[in-house]
Parts: C-alpha cells; structure tokens; sequence
C-alpha cells in the first residue's frame, strides 16, 4: 500500500466528506520485487484563454445580431413604403382600364418612371438579404406585372388617341412654322431694269420649263436667253443654240421675235454658224458672239445679216478642252452680258486653271480689262455676271445646284454665298443673265430653264 494526498472524497448522503491523506492502492510486484500500481492525478490548472477567447466570440455574435436585427427593422419599413406605392400605382392602373379616357404619353412615362424606381429598390434589397424572402420576392413580382400591364395599356390606348394626339402636334407645329414663315416674309424691294443699286443677288425661284430645244432630246448641249439693248431694252429678241450631238459644234441657231413665239415654235428665222465651238455663246445688242471651232478667236455675228463681222483672237485662252467647266465639255472660253456690257469667262495657263474675268469692247472685241480669280475654274459648272460681279455655280445633286463663288470687279474681291437652284436634269450647260427682265436663262440637259432673281 502507499499513501496519497490527493485521493478524491467520498460522498456520503447530501455531505461531501474532506479527502483523506492516505490511501489503499492496489498494485503487483514484479520479478525483480518492485512493486508497481497505477494512480489517478487529475489537472488541477484553470484555462484561463480558452475563456478569454469564449468571451470574445461572444460580443462579436452579439455586435452582429444587433447589426442585423437593426437592417431587419429597416427592411421592414421599406417593404411596409414598397407596399403603399404599389397599391397606389395598382389604383392608377385599374383607373386606366376602367376609364374610357385615353391617357398621354406623359402619363404613361410617369407610371414607368416610378415603376422602373421600385424595381431598381427591390433589386437591391434582395441583393442585400442573405437567402430568400417571400415578401420581397412578392413584391419583385407584383411591379413586373404592372410593367407589363402598363406597356400592354400604352400599346393598346383605345381609340388611338395618342397617336392622333401625336399628329395633331406635328400638325400644330407644323402650321406655327407656315405662320412664322408668313410673317417674315416681306416683299422683295424692287430694282429697276439695268441698275446696280442692289447688294448683289438674294434668291433664286423654282424653274419656270420653257420647252424643249426645237431640236430634240438628244442635243443636250447648247444656250439661250434674251437679247440686251441698252437701247432698245424692251424689245424682245430671243435665241436658241442647240450644239449637234457630239456637244461640241455649234452649227444652228434659231431667232424668235417674242416670248410667245418661243413657245409656239415660230422662229423669225433660223440660221447657220462655221465653225463655232462649246455652249458658251451670247446675245448682245443684236449681236451673237460665239467662240470659234478649235483656235483662240471669239466671234461676233450680224444677226440681221448672218454674217461673221468680226473675229479676234482672246489673248492667252487655254482651248482645246483644257479647263472647261466641271461636267461641261468644250466651253474653254465662255460668253456673258450684264449691265455694263459685255464680258468673256475663261482661263489661261498663268492662271494655272483658274477663272480669268476679262471685259470686252463690243464693237471692237479689244481686251478692255482683266481680273484673276483663285477659282478652279474646272471645279465649277458654270457661270455668269451680273452688275460686275461673277458669280459660279457648283451641283450639289442630280436636282440641286448652288451659286457658291462671287468675284466682284469693282472691288477685286472673292466671296462665298449659298443660293440653291433647283433643276430639272443633271447637267446644268449654260448660264445667261439678261438685264432688261432681270432673269437666268439655263439650258438643262436640253431642256430651256428661266429663272427669276431678288437682289438684296
């Protein structure tokens, strides 16, 4: 037997007994005569981090409980707001089957806007719960079913009184615009024939379609216009110059005493020119001046006689096709009459292509002045004067061309301007500008053009 301290006390009844010094083991003794035995020592040490660590757990789930008990609460009231709307907009909504009254498109806008609000919500307070919750989910799928109600009533709207509305409006505004434009417009100021008081040209009008040239559909080359007298203003004098096919050769014209002969195809008399070349002729004081077939010499032609009076060289013109307007074949030297007289549109080689302005004597045909211009003058499509001021055309599609360029002789300076002309065919040929009735004179793919003009 040996003796312990630590033996554990017995218990007797309800009383614990206090641990005895000493006390029996059994035990064996081996072959060598020691004596063995096993003995009970428990652990008598407090675990004091083991606690310390419980304690800290603890607070953490307690911080976290309040936490979300605290976002419960939220989510509570939110749903409770959630809920109100919806029941509002569900009102609105059986309001709008009910009624017979079409609603406008705002009203429709303003339902999807708060529709789309919601939704957004209710996205984000499912993202922010953790698992399912069948109010939420509730709600996500009542404001679906209003949107879809909501697009079903504006696809429907009884009696297509939003899309009357909508025409309505267009026509309403369209109407304020006519208005508008009524009260604006003003009579143009009036000029009298052959003066240059005005600031230069304004407008052009629609197309007045003449006819076509009396020599058919295929001569789509060629000019016409009013002849100008300063002495004789009024008399009318009218000329037509198809070109034959190849739209080069200038061989016929015809002479019309009247507008209305014109019309009914009675000339006064018909003619035959040499050698002329291009759609760049004009008609000046009973004088038809024309560029000579292949060479540099311009031409002035006796209508009273039908015969050549005169032919003089144009110093330094580029011929030959070299520089002739975009889109219009051989007209390397171009003629134009305006108020003062008579002028010739061309280019020369020092030019490098460019416009070349130069004012001739009538009777003489002599070089009177000349301006440079910095206008490509392949890169426009024709051209014309007017009070000294040329003025160059450009298209702008098969029906539109634009007066875009302006060179004014008096004060050597170029300008930019948009006036749209409307034509009937693609190919504008020629340009001429007559004093007296103060109108364009355009030959469009054959077909003879007049327009008139408002200055500024």
């Amino acid at each position: 037997t040996l003796p312990y301290l630590t033996q554990p006390s017995k218990v007797t009844g309800d009383l614990h007994t206090p641990p005895k010094l000493f006390a029996n083991v059994s035990g064996s003794v081996d072959d060598e005569g020691t004596c063995q035995c096993s003995v009970y020592l428990p652990d008598t040490t407090f675990p004091v981090q083991k606690a310390e660590q419980l304690e800290i757990i603890a607070a953490t789930l307690s911080e976290k409980f309040e936490r979300e008990l605290s976002q419960v609460r939220e989510y509570s009231k939110m749903i409770e707001l959630y809920q109100q709307q919806i029941l509002n907009l569900t009102i609105r909504v059986e309001h709008m089957e009910k009624s017979s009254v079409s609603y406008a498109q705002l009203d429709f806008q303003l339902l999807k806007v708060e529709i789309s609000d919601l939704e957004r919500l209710v996205t984000q307070l499912k993202s922010s719960l953790v698992g399912s919750n069948v109010i939420v989910e509730q709600i996500y799928l009542e404001i679906t079913n209003l949107t879809i109600l909501v697009n079903e009533l504006e696809s429907l709207d009884k009696n297509n009184v939003l899309a009357i509305r909508r025409q309505i409006v267009s026509l309403q505004n369209r109407l304020k615009e006519c208005e508008e434009s009524t009260n604006k417009t003003t009579v143009p100021p009036y000029f009298p024939p052959g003066s240059c008081i005005h600031r230069g040209l304004l407008n052009v009008s629609q197309p007045y379609i003449v006819k076509l040239n009396w020599r058919g559909f295929s001569y789509k080359y060629g000019s016409w216009g009013r002849d100008y007298s300063p002495s004789n203003p009024e008399k009318e004098v009218y000329w037509v110059a198809p070109l034959n096919t190849d739209g080069r050769y200038l061989q016929y014209y015809r002479i019309y005493s009247s507008f209305d002969n014109l019309l009914l195809f009675k000339p006064m008399y018909e003619s035959t020119i040499t050698y002329g070349e291009g759609s760049g002729a004009a008609l000046y004081n009973n004088y038809l001046y024309y560029h000579a077939y292949s060479s540099r010499y311009m031409v002035k032609h006796d209508l009273k006689t039908n015969t050549m009076v005169l032919r003089k060289e144009l110093p330094d013109a580029v011929t030959g096709n070299r520089f002739s307007y975009a889109g219009v074949s051989w007209q390397d030297i171009d003629f134009a009459v305006d108020e003062s007289g008579l002028w010739v549109i061309y280019s020369t080689e020092n030019s490098m292509g460019n416009i070349v302005i130069s004012k001739l004597n009538e009777t003489t045909l002599d070089v009177l002045n000349t301006w440079q211009t910095r206008q490509y003058k392949p890169s426009v499509s024709n051209a014309f004067m007017l009070c000294g001021v040329l003025y160059a055309t450009r298209p702008m599609s098969t029906r539109k061309e634009e007066i875009f360029y302006t060179y004014d002789t008096s004060t050597g300076q170029e300008g930019r301007i948009s006036v749209i002309m409307d034509k009937k065919l693609d190919t504008i040929q020629s340009i001429d500008y007559n004093p007296t009735d103060q109108k364009l004179y355009v030959y469009n793919d054959g077909y003879l053009l007049r327009y008139d003009m408002t200055f500024q």
